[in-house]
Protein backbone atom coordinates (compact mmCIF):
# COMPACT_ATOMS: atom_id res chain seq x y z
CA UNK A 1 0.00 0.00 0.00
CA UNK A 2 3.58 2.32 1.11
CA UNK A 3 4.36 1.89 -2.70
CA UNK A 4 1.43 3.11 -4.17
CA UNK A 5 0.78 5.56 -2.11
CA UNK A 6 4.31 6.94 -2.72
CA UNK A 7 3.35 5.90 -6.55
CA UNK A 8 0.32 8.38 -5.85
CA UNK A 9 2.68 11.21 -4.51
CA UNK A 10 5.56 11.47 -7.19
CA UNK A 11 3.20 10.98 -10.69
CA UNK A 12 -0.01 12.30 -9.39
CA UNK A 13 -3.54 10.71 -10.87
CA UNK A 14 -2.92 8.54 -13.41
CA UNK A 15 -6.30 9.09 -15.03
CA UNK A 16 -7.64 12.12 -16.30
CA UNK A 17 -11.59 12.91 -14.57
CA UNK A 18 -12.51 14.66 -17.16
CA UNK A 19 -11.60 14.14 -20.81
CA UNK A 20 -13.58 17.05 -21.67
CA UNK A 21 -10.99 19.77 -20.27
CA UNK A 22 -8.37 17.82 -20.26
CA UNK A 23 -4.17 19.29 -21.75
CA UNK A 24 -2.13 18.10 -23.45
CA UNK A 25 1.51 18.65 -23.80
CA UNK A 26 3.08 21.58 -26.16
CA UNK A 27 4.31 19.46 -28.83
CA UNK A 28 1.03 17.83 -29.77
CA UNK A 29 -0.21 19.23 -32.80
CA UNK A 30 -3.89 19.94 -32.95
CA UNK A 31 -6.68 22.62 -34.78
CA UNK A 32 -4.54 24.64 -36.66
CA UNK A 33 -4.55 28.46 -37.09
CA UNK A 34 -3.83 30.57 -40.00
CA UNK A 35 -3.13 34.42 -39.46
CA UNK A 36 -4.80 36.36 -42.64
CA UNK A 37 -2.67 39.47 -41.31
CA UNK A 38 0.86 37.83 -42.46
CA UNK A 39 1.67 37.48 -46.02
CA UNK A 40 3.75 34.55 -47.43
CA UNK A 41 4.54 32.63 -50.15
CA UNK A 42 1.22 30.77 -50.39
CA UNK A 43 2.37 28.26 -53.49
CA UNK A 44 5.67 27.28 -51.67
CA UNK A 45 3.36 26.04 -49.07
CA UNK A 46 0.95 24.38 -51.43
CA UNK A 47 4.67 22.63 -53.23
CA UNK A 48 5.61 21.87 -49.35
CA UNK A 49 2.60 19.66 -48.17
CA UNK A 50 3.33 15.62 -49.44
CA UNK A 51 -0.31 15.03 -49.34
CA UNK A 52 -1.91 18.02 -51.02
CA UNK A 53 -3.53 19.40 -47.61
CA UNK A 54 -2.98 22.82 -48.11
CA UNK A 55 -4.72 24.69 -50.94
CA UNK A 56 -4.70 28.65 -51.68
CA UNK A 57 -6.86 31.08 -52.62
CA UNK A 58 -7.80 31.23 -49.32
CA UNK A 59 -5.10 29.03 -48.26
CA UNK A 60 -6.36 26.67 -46.17
CA UNK A 61 -5.74 23.16 -44.73
CA UNK A 62 -7.52 20.15 -44.93
CA UNK A 63 -7.30 17.74 -41.49
CA UNK A 64 -8.63 15.24 -43.75
CA UNK A 65 -5.64 15.11 -46.00
CA UNK A 66 -2.95 16.04 -43.42
CA UNK A 67 -0.22 14.15 -41.43
CA UNK A 68 0.38 16.79 -39.15
CA UNK A 69 4.03 17.25 -39.94
CA UNK A 70 4.31 20.52 -39.15
CA UNK A 71 6.25 21.54 -42.24
CA UNK A 72 4.23 24.04 -43.66
CA UNK A 73 4.44 25.38 -39.69
CA UNK A 74 7.91 25.59 -39.43
CA UNK A 75 8.42 27.42 -42.90
CA UNK A 76 6.04 29.77 -42.21
CA UNK A 77 6.10 29.77 -38.42
CA UNK A 78 4.60 33.62 -38.31
CA UNK A 79 1.51 32.11 -41.06
CA UNK A 80 0.12 28.84 -39.50
CA UNK A 81 0.44 27.35 -35.73
CA UNK A 82 -0.31 24.47 -34.63
CA UNK A 83 -2.34 24.82 -31.26
CA UNK A 84 -3.43 21.95 -28.57
CA UNK A 85 -6.89 22.07 -29.19
CA UNK A 86 -7.60 17.97 -29.97
CA UNK A 87 -11.15 18.56 -30.36
CA UNK A 88 -11.15 18.53 -34.04
CA UNK A 89 -13.17 14.92 -34.89
CA UNK A 90 -16.44 16.17 -36.97
CA UNK A 91 -19.60 14.34 -39.01
CA UNK A 92 -19.16 16.76 -41.81
CA UNK A 93 -16.44 16.42 -44.01
CA UNK A 94 -16.14 20.25 -45.39
CA UNK A 95 -16.00 21.38 -41.35
CA UNK A 96 -12.43 19.57 -41.65
CA UNK A 97 -11.01 22.49 -43.68
CA UNK A 98 -9.25 25.08 -41.48
CA UNK A 99 -9.31 28.91 -44.00
CA UNK A 100 -7.34 31.28 -43.03
CA UNK A 101 -8.58 33.78 -40.65
CA UNK A 102 -11.01 31.13 -39.19
CA UNK A 103 -10.07 30.32 -35.55
CA UNK A 104 -13.56 28.50 -34.99
CA UNK A 105 -13.75 25.53 -33.30
CA UNK A 106 -14.37 22.09 -35.26
CA UNK A 107 -17.27 20.80 -34.53
CA UNK A 108 -20.17 18.48 -35.43
CA UNK A 109 -23.14 19.27 -37.27
CA UNK A 110 -25.99 18.49 -34.90
CA UNK A 111 -28.52 18.39 -38.12
CA UNK A 112 -26.88 15.44 -39.44
CA UNK A 113 -26.41 12.96 -36.03
CA UNK A 114 -29.05 10.83 -37.27
CA UNK A 115 -31.72 10.69 -34.37
CA UNK A 116 -31.52 6.65 -33.64
CA UNK A 117 -27.32 6.68 -33.19
CA UNK A 118 -28.66 8.75 -29.52
CA UNK A 119 -31.52 6.84 -29.00
CA UNK A 120 -30.04 3.23 -29.29
CA UNK A 121 -26.16 4.19 -28.29
CA UNK A 122 -26.21 6.90 -25.61
CA UNK A 123 -25.56 4.54 -22.72
CA UNK A 124 -23.41 2.06 -24.32
CA UNK A 125 -21.63 1.73 -27.50
CA UNK A 126 -19.75 -1.74 -28.77
CA UNK A 127 -17.28 -1.30 -31.68
CA UNK A 128 -15.76 -3.22 -34.19
CA UNK A 129 -12.48 -1.99 -35.57
CA UNK A 130 -10.97 -3.13 -38.81
CA UNK A 131 -7.75 -2.19 -39.62
CA UNK A 132 -7.86 -1.86 -43.75
CA UNK A 133 -4.07 -1.45 -44.75
CA UNK A 134 -3.04 0.26 -41.64
CA UNK A 135 0.08 0.98 -40.35
CA UNK A 136 -1.01 -0.31 -36.69
CA UNK A 137 0.24 3.54 -35.53
CA UNK A 138 -4.09 4.56 -35.26
CA UNK A 139 -4.59 1.29 -34.00
CA UNK A 140 -2.03 1.46 -31.14
CA UNK A 141 -4.25 4.58 -29.85
CA UNK A 142 -7.33 3.13 -30.41
CA UNK A 143 -5.87 0.49 -28.10
CA UNK A 144 -4.87 3.19 -25.58
CA UNK A 145 -8.47 4.59 -25.66
CA UNK A 146 -9.23 1.86 -22.92
CA UNK A 147 -5.75 2.29 -21.18
CA UNK A 148 -6.00 3.90 -16.90
CA UNK A 149 -5.42 7.23 -18.33
CA UNK A 150 -8.54 7.71 -20.90
CA UNK A 151 -10.65 4.47 -20.06
CA UNK A 152 -13.13 5.30 -22.53
CA UNK A 153 -14.94 2.28 -21.23
CA UNK A 154 -16.21 4.51 -18.37
CA UNK A 155 -18.88 5.55 -20.61
CA UNK A 156 -19.49 2.60 -21.93
CA UNK A 157 -17.95 2.55 -25.25
CA UNK A 158 -15.89 -0.77 -26.21
CA UNK A 159 -14.04 -2.60 -28.64
CA UNK A 160 -15.71 -5.92 -29.33
CA UNK A 161 -14.21 -9.05 -31.02
CA UNK A 162 -17.38 -9.71 -33.62
CA UNK A 163 -19.04 -7.50 -35.09
CA UNK A 164 -22.33 -9.30 -34.81
CA UNK A 165 -22.03 -8.27 -31.19
CA UNK A 166 -20.80 -4.45 -32.50
CA UNK A 167 -23.14 -1.10 -33.13
CA UNK A 168 -20.51 -0.03 -35.39
CA UNK A 169 -17.27 -0.18 -37.26
CA UNK A 170 -14.04 1.80 -37.01
CA UNK A 171 -12.13 2.06 -39.92
CA UNK A 172 -8.48 2.71 -39.76
CA UNK A 173 -5.90 2.69 -43.06
CA UNK A 174 -6.14 3.45 -46.58
CA UNK A 175 -8.78 0.72 -47.31
CA UNK A 176 -6.08 -1.73 -49.65
CA UNK A 177 -7.64 -3.43 -52.53
CA UNK A 178 -7.64 -6.79 -50.72
CA UNK A 179 -9.11 -5.68 -47.34
CA UNK A 180 -12.15 -4.06 -48.86
CA UNK A 181 -13.49 -7.22 -48.90
CA UNK A 182 -13.24 -8.38 -45.43
CA UNK A 183 -14.26 -4.58 -44.37
CA UNK A 184 -17.56 -5.21 -46.31
CA UNK A 185 -18.39 -8.54 -45.05
CA UNK A 186 -17.49 -7.25 -41.25
CA UNK A 187 -19.90 -4.13 -41.88
CA UNK A 188 -22.58 -5.77 -43.23
CA UNK A 189 -22.54 -8.55 -40.34
CA UNK A 190 -23.13 -5.71 -37.91
CA UNK A 191 -26.73 -5.65 -37.08
CA UNK A 192 -28.89 -2.12 -37.39
CA UNK A 193 -28.96 0.48 -36.87
CA UNK A 194 -24.96 0.62 -37.72
CA UNK A 195 -22.56 3.64 -37.49
CA UNK A 196 -19.39 4.10 -39.88
CA UNK A 197 -16.48 6.24 -37.48
CA UNK A 198 -12.93 6.88 -40.12
CA UNK A 199 -10.01 7.06 -37.77
CA UNK A 200 -7.04 8.68 -38.83
CA UNK A 201 -5.88 10.38 -42.66
CA UNK A 202 -4.99 7.29 -43.95
CA UNK A 203 -9.21 6.39 -43.72
CA UNK A 204 -10.39 9.67 -44.57
CA UNK A 205 -8.65 10.48 -47.57
CA UNK A 206 -6.05 8.13 -48.32
CA UNK A 207 -3.15 10.30 -46.80
CA UNK A 208 0.31 9.52 -48.68
CA UNK A 209 -1.49 6.76 -50.08
CA UNK A 210 -4.13 8.68 -51.82
CA UNK A 211 -4.65 7.37 -55.53
CA UNK A 212 -2.53 4.25 -55.12
CA UNK A 213 -3.80 1.49 -57.52
CA UNK A 214 -3.09 -0.67 -54.71
CA UNK A 215 -6.39 1.20 -52.77
CA UNK A 216 -10.50 -0.22 -53.09
CA UNK A 217 -12.23 2.94 -51.57
CA UNK A 218 -15.29 1.99 -52.91
CA UNK A 219 -16.77 1.37 -49.67
CA UNK A 220 -17.06 4.69 -48.34
CA UNK A 221 -18.69 5.93 -51.43
CA UNK A 222 -21.94 3.79 -51.07
CA UNK A 223 -22.48 4.52 -47.25
CA UNK A 224 -23.00 7.70 -45.14
CA UNK A 225 -19.94 7.84 -42.78
CA UNK A 226 -20.90 9.17 -39.30
CA UNK A 227 -18.01 10.62 -37.88
CA UNK A 228 -14.36 11.98 -39.29
CA UNK A 229 -11.88 11.55 -36.64
CA UNK A 230 -8.80 13.73 -37.92
CA UNK A 231 -5.21 12.72 -36.99
CA UNK A 232 -1.99 10.63 -37.88
CA UNK A 233 -1.88 9.30 -35.60
CA UNK A 234 -5.04 9.81 -33.91
CA UNK A 235 -4.98 11.13 -30.33
CA UNK A 236 -7.70 9.07 -27.85
CA UNK A 237 -8.86 12.44 -27.22
CA UNK A 238 -9.99 13.24 -30.15
CA UNK A 239 -11.49 9.82 -30.77
CA UNK A 240 -13.41 9.49 -27.16
CA UNK A 241 -14.19 13.43 -27.46
CA UNK A 242 -15.97 13.19 -31.36
CA UNK A 243 -17.95 9.50 -30.14
CA UNK A 244 -19.32 11.88 -27.24
CA UNK A 245 -20.58 14.29 -29.20
CA UNK A 246 -22.15 11.63 -31.96
CA UNK A 247 -24.00 10.14 -29.11
CA UNK A 248 -24.95 12.89 -27.48
CA UNK A 249 -23.32 12.62 -23.67
CA UNK A 250 -21.47 15.71 -24.64
CA UNK A 251 -23.28 19.13 -26.19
Amino acid sequence: MFENIKILFHQGKQYIPDLTTAKVPGIFRGRPIIHNDVQVDEQLLVDLCPTGAIQKNPLSIDLGKCVFCGECAFAAPEKIKFTTDFKISSNERERLIVREGDDRPIQLNPQLIRKEISRCFSGSLKLRQVSAGGDNSCELELNACGNVNFDMGRFGIEFVASPRHADGIVITGPISENMAEPLQICYDAIPEPKIIILAGTDAISGGIFADSPALNRNFLNKYKIDLFVPGNPIHPLTFIHGILELIGRIK
